[in-house]
């Protein structure tokens, strides 16, 4: 499936080191994600309504949110591709970087919602309804979250996007959320207790701390991470392979986008 998405919808896929089949690589993912997240809504919301389950409400909107995630991974590769400008002479692949930073703050915005809403569910806990049915729908939605996982991975791979590997692990997250919300559904009908409210909770927990590690990985480039020790191992050997060169330093790498690299660097001579 994925290789025949990427063949229809990605012009000349196997030159994934282009600017501008990167964007489409970009874009690909976020159309299937937005599609498949607000199809999962729509089913896990209505499930949510329909049995009282708040497990079941907050997984739903989590599904939302990875949702706005591919409308702003979708603009943000968009954005990225544009080439440089007179403004901008190292063009405007950062944009990714900020579409990543953009979809962080929204999962931590939805992690505290559902926060708020377990809370209130163990304070004042409600009969949740048992429904095989719904067993089985959400078992449908671990399968599609799975594919979705492996689907960004893959692409992520492909063009080396910090991004779409993200949104990878956020995909296979909701596999593991989802299925909590199985066990805790199964578990109240099995034992009679009340487990929704503590099970919505630690889907929230887990929300908030994927999203602040997102956050922290989206960060290190703008921040300036220090250039991978293999990259500098490597610029500085092909330095030194040139006849009459017998020293570096100063070496400084800049991150302006993913494939946006540039690096200046001190060259020892003779002196004559």
């Amino acid at each position: 499936m994925t290789g025949l998405l990427v063949k229809l919808f990605v012009k000349n896929h196997e030159q994934a080191q282009l600017p501008e089949v990167r964007a489409s690589y970009g874009k690909l993912s976020g159309m299937v994600g937005i599609v498949c997240n607000i199809l999962l809504f729509g089913v896990k919301f209505l499930l949510g309504t329909l049995t009282a389950s708040v497990a079941i409400t907050a997984d739903a909107f989590n599904n939302l949110g990875d949702a706005s995630s591919g409308i702003v991974s979708f603009f943000g590769f968009k954005m990225a591709s544009r080439p440089a400008d007179k403004e901008h002479p190292y063009g405007h692949a950062r944009y990714e970087y900020l579409a990543g930073l953009t979809v962080c703050v929204l999962i931590l915005v939805i992690g505290v919602e559902l926060l708020k809403e377990s809370f209130l569910k163990i304070i004042k806990p409600k009969p949740v309804a048992f429904s095989w049915v719904t067993i089985v729908v959400l078992l449908l939605a671990i399968v599609v979250k799975l594919w979705l996982a492996v689907f960004n991975r893959t692409l992520g791979k492909k063009i080396n996007s910090q991004t779409l590997l993200a949104t990878a692990a956020d995909s296979r997250n909701d596999v593991i959320a989802t299925g909590a919300v199985i066990l805790a559904t199964v578990l109240s009908y099995v034992t009679k207790l009340s487990l929704d409210g503590y099970m919505g909770l630690l889907v929230a927990l887990f929300i908030l701390y994927s999203g602040v590690n997102l956050v922290k990985e989206t960060l290190d480039p703008i921040l300036g991470k220090a250039a991978d020790e293999e990259l500098v191992t490597e610029i500085e050997k092909r330095i030194m392979s040139y006849p009459g060169v017998l020293g570096t330093h100063d070496l400084m790498i800049h991150d302006y986008g993913p494939g946006r690299q540039f690096g200046s660097v001190h060259v020892e001579v003779a002196a004559e």
